[in-house]
């Protein structure tokens, strides 16, 4: 008897090795830093790099959401699109995607959007700014959340500026409101953004979920950076962020050293490619003798 055919479906999303919001859990309450990074738009093979070595979390947006001009189909076809094609790259560490406002603004779109994310291979989604009632929806229907409080960065910044937070003790207390609200509407976890050391430190102890900085200095459940500063790739750097190394004069200078080779004729050496046999070189030149005769 042959065997059965194997169908390629999985009958959930679940992994057994990823870093789910259950593990970066478990990671708090044992006094494990998490280490979270955001490739952005320089892409996967950053993502590589960063789940060799035993990062946490990335956080990743669409690769259309710095562009202006696009209709929301667009964006969510290229949300999938961007998701899948990290996750082909990286298996193990949490996705963390960033959902463009527009698709939480109504609730129940949300909840299609962020399904489908999750379906494509996102551990969770960061809703920046979210509404509690939204929140509370996407968590009753099942939807993943890591979010963000403190300063909020993106598109909201046109509104609130991008600033320093939490500087008095009522405003303070608010972003620990903030924080908590979330965390008892259903969020898994969030980073807290330019909120003074002490600050973000206390609400990282008084939640239960994994709380990261950004920006903040404080040691909280653990800290986030961009790639762009972890790399010193910013024209200014930020004061909050400590240069790795030094990419893109190393980038530079790589292809400096390929254009000025291929100017020059040194590349492509005899090496770098492979000779016809001569029978059949002779035959193929007298084919083209022909045909230009023609």
């Amino acid at each position: 008897m042959a065997d059965k055919p194997q169908a390629d479906v999985k009958m959930s999303t679940a992994s057994k090795t990823r870093k789910s919001l259950y593990k970066l859990q478990k990671m708090k309450e044992e006094g494990e830093k998490i280490v979270q990074v955001c490739p952005a738009v320089l892409g996967p093979m950053f993502a590589i790099a960063a789940e060799m070595v035993g990062c946490d979390i990335m956080r990743i947006p669409s690769m259309l959401s710095m562009r202006s001009g696009i209709s929301m189909e667009e964006e969510h076809t290229a949300a999938c699109l961007t998701i899948r094609n990290f996750r082909e790259f990286v298996q193990v560490i949490h996705m963390n995607f960033y959902m463009g406002a527009y698709f939480y603004a109504d609730k129940v779109r949300a909840v299609q959007e962020g399904a489908q994310y999750v379906i494509y291979g996102a551990d969770s989604i960061l809703p920046m700014g979210v509404t509690n009632e939204v929140l509370k929806y996407m968590s009753d229907n099942y939807v993943p959340t890591y979010g963000h409080i403190g300063a909020i960065s993106g598109w909201q910044t046109n509104a609130t500026g991008y600033k320093k937070v939490g500087k008095t003790a009522e405003d303070a207390f608010k972003i620990f409101k903030w924080g908590y609200e979330y965390q008892e509407n259903g969020m898994g976890g969030m980073t807290i953004e330019l909120t003074p050391m002490e600050v973000s430190q206390k609400i990282a102890e008084t939640l239960r979920v994994p709380v990261v900085s950004i920006a903040g200095g404080a040691p909280c459940d653990g800290s986030e950076m961009v790639d762009m500063d972890t790399f010193g790739m910013m024209p200014k750097p930020a004061s909050h962020a400590k240069a790795y190394a030094e990419l893109m004069p190393f980038l530079c200078e790589a292809y400096m050293g390929w254009l000025m080779d291929v100017k020059s004729g040194e590349y492509p050496e005899d090496k770098h490619g492979y000779h016809m046999d001569p029978e059949e070189l002779k035959k193929f030149y007298e084919m083209m003798d022909n045909f230009q005769a023609k």
